[in-house]
């Protein structure tokens, strides 16, 4: 180990230090060993080691670290502290809901029962996992206003997926073929127009209105015998509730065609609009969010769809399904009794223990389960009347869970939204989301979701008005940051088109 000091983040700010210059990473020096078999004391037949190993036995040593066992735990842990996690504050990530997780759903989802099951183990001895998958579906149905549901779709994504095909299947059930477009708004979730185009569908793109919504006009503009439905985000990108939602989906079902909603916002309407009741046949949720489950790094999570009673014929199988029993009720998966079935588009039920989690959130709520997107709402719109003075908001008047803000504040001073955001990082805050939806000109969109207190929003409104005055005073300071975080300005462009994805290319380079 060289004897170079080791500064904290702070101190190396204090020293005039910049995070560029090599920290000691390395550990590896020949002859450390993590682990140490000692010969037994007592007579036992040696293992011929070839012998057993046969063709995988190697003639080379791997290239592995020679570490010692707590090198190895401090080295991860050391990375775990130079991360920011939920757990450490507030992140506002618009449109991703990255709210508190209760850590009553961790403790549910590592009981034994749920967390050693073997996904292939025959229904009579996962009774309580099948009816905690029943009882969840049932509760999503009631969340949603639809009567169907299926679990098996593993994200958002694939739920989106899923719940267009079953659109296509239903066309084709009933012989119209001619249907292959969806008519997609621009302020619809990011993927839509990606799973419409993957499942085989040309894409209508909708431009909003002035105020950020979907006009009945517009859609029965483009309504005609060629659509095979609409991809709606209720509340929609923005964090505008598209209010003639009842009127845009009779439109589309007088024109044949069927309405999916992306569920990627129901945080913002649980228990106060029910997506079925407005028309809407086909949704999904992202549990992992709505429910909370801890979805960093790009998993775990889960995106069952909910249907209308046309489309349940064609969902996923296996199905689980009650039967009363003379003691009590017994729960199967069944794949044989639904002829139009799509089949499966994921192994198993998906990502089981985010159930387990998104079930005991629900059951936690229970019948407060409105509180949440109160709370939700009432956030935002206070990050919003607060900031608005300072930040220009890009659609005036109420939002709902997020609030979007654009770059004309702060975009004659030389100042962009990229630097607003990386010197966030020096106020403790994780930024919000940047840049997205594209419709808003250096768009930075902000959701402090319900689990955040007053003072903690408070503190991030503090955080972005020192920055607007940072701006104005000396925007070159903002070029720079941040200051105090482990790396400071990466090149981005470079990081997305030339990954470096090991150490040792690092290393080697």
């Amino acid at each position: 180990m060289s004897d170079q000091k080791r500064f904290r983040p702070e101190e190396r700010v204090s020293q005039g230090l910049k995070f560029e210059e090599p920290l000691i990473f390395e550990r590896s020096r020949p002859g450390k060993c993590g682990f140490v078999l000692g010969k037994a004391d007592w007579d036992v037949e040696p293992v011929d080691e070839v012998a057993a190993l046969g063709d995988l036995y190697r003639e080379e040593a791997a290239e592995l670290p020679e570490v010692t066992e707590p090198e190895v735990v401090r080295h991860f842990t050391r990375l775990s502290q130079w991360n920011y996690s939920i757990d450490t504050g507030l992140y506002p990530l618009g449109s991703c809901t990255m709210k508190y997780n209760p850590k009553v759903n961790e403790a549910m989802a590592r009981l034994p029962g749920f967390a050693r099951l073997h996904p292939y183990a025959p229904d009579e001895w996962c009774q309580g996992a099948l009816e905690l998958l029943y009882e969840l579906e049932r509760l999503l149905c009631a969340v949603s206003g639809l009567p169907a549901c299926s679990l098996q779709p593993a994200a958002g994504a694939q739920g989106e997926l899923t719940g267009l095909m079953c659109i296509r299947a239903y066309h084709e059930a009933r012989g119209d073929s001619e249907r292959t477009k969806i008519i997609v708004p621009d302020s619809a979730h990011g993927t839509n127009p990606a799973s419409a185009a993957f499942n085989g569908f040309s894409v209508v793109e909708l431009p909003s209105g002035p105020d950020g919504t979907v006009s009945p006009e517009a859609v029965a503009a483009a309504m005609d015998e060629t659509v095979a439905g609409l991809m709606i985000t209720n509340p929609n990108t923005m964090g505008i509730f598209e209010k003639e939602i009842q009127e845009i989906c009779q439109i589309v079902h007088d024109g044949g065609g069927k309405v999916y909603m992306d569920g990627a916002n129901m945080n913002a309407i649980l228990g106060k609009a029910r997506p079925g009741d407005f028309g809407i046949d086909v949704m999904h949720f992202n549990v992992h969010k709505t429910f909370s489950t801890p979805h960093g790094g790009g998993g775990p999570g889960g995106g069952p769809i909910c249907v209308g009673a046309d489309l349940e014929p064609f969902l996923p199988v296996p199905r689980i399904e009650k039967v009363e029993g003379k003691e009590s009720p017994r729960y199967s998966r069944v794949y044989d009794q639904h002829p139009q079935t799509l089949g499966k588009v994921k192994a198993f039920f998906g990502n089981f223990l985010v159930y387990v989690r998104a079930y005991t959130y629900l059951r936690e709520y229970g019948s407060d389960l409105p509180k949440v997107s109160e709370r939700a709402v009432l956030n935002a719109n206070y990050v919003r009347a607060r900031l608005g003075e300072t930040y220009h908001v890009a659609y005036p008047g109420r939002c709902m869970h997020e609030v979007v803000f654009d770059d004309s504040s702060y975009k004659g001073l030389g100042v962009s939204t990229l630097d607003v955001a990386k010197r966030l990082i020096d106020y403790g805050f994780h930024p919000p989301t940047t840049y997205f939806p594209l419709n808003v000109e250096g768009a930075l969109m902000v959701e402090p979701t319900e689990t955040e207190s007053l003072q903690e929003v408070k503190d991030f409104i503090a955080a972005m008005e020192a920055i607007h005055e940072e701006a104005e005073a000396n925007p070159e300071f903002l070029h720079e940051a941040p200051k105090s975080a482990f790396r400071v300005r990466l090149d981005e462009t470079r990081a997305a088109r030339k990954p470096v994805l090991t150490y040792r290319q690092f290393r080697d380079s």
